[in-house]
């Protein structure tokens, strides 16, 4: 298995296959959102970021979750919808996935392995928790639900 998250494909909101090779040589947040969390206000940051960097190579892939409190009951189409009419997003939606446990999706385990959280825990804690990733495809770090995306800005320029 390598080293990279090249190597996963992923369903995107529409039920597509997505290989993530398709995202080589840019810089990645990969992020697991919901819409009814407290930190759902973070799409909006989100998406200012994306507005920023996206020419100088710079993306934001979002997974919606409903492991955390029943934030996300939606499904994936009113999930497009709703961060569509509510945020605007138009960065890459993902169709809704586990982040932790038996039914994780394979990239969030290879996520959750290369980035520990605190005191080396591999489970992901709560919704928007970020991954950034580097132009080849490696996990360079993790931040927790409660770091605002905007804080980021120097963390992803500097990979940029």
């Amino acid at each position: 298995m390598s080293n990279d998250i090249y190597q996963f494909v992923v369903d995107d909101i529409q039920g597509n296959k997505v290989e993530l090779s398709q995202f080589k040589g840019q810089v990645l947040l990969i992020v697991n959102t919901a819409s009814k969390c407290g930190f759902t206000p973070q799409y909006e940051q989100l998406e200012q970021l994306y507005q920023q960097y996206k020419v100088q190579g710079f993306s934001i892939l979002g997974f919606p979750c409903n492991q955390f409190a029943h934030q996300e009951p939606a499904d994936n189409q009113q999930i497009a919808q709703f961060c569509q009419l509510n945020y605007q997003v138009s960065f890459p939606l993902f169709a809704k996935v586990d982040v932790n446990g038996n039914d994780a999706s394979e990239l969030y385990r290879f996520l959750s392995m290369q980035a520990k959280g605190l005191l080396g825990s591999s489970s992901v804690k709560w919704n928007f928790t970020k991954f950034l990733v580097n132009r080849e495809g490696k996990v360079l770090s993790r931040f927790a639900p409660t770091t605002t995306p905007l804080s980021l800005k120097q963390a992803i320029e500097s990979l940029l």
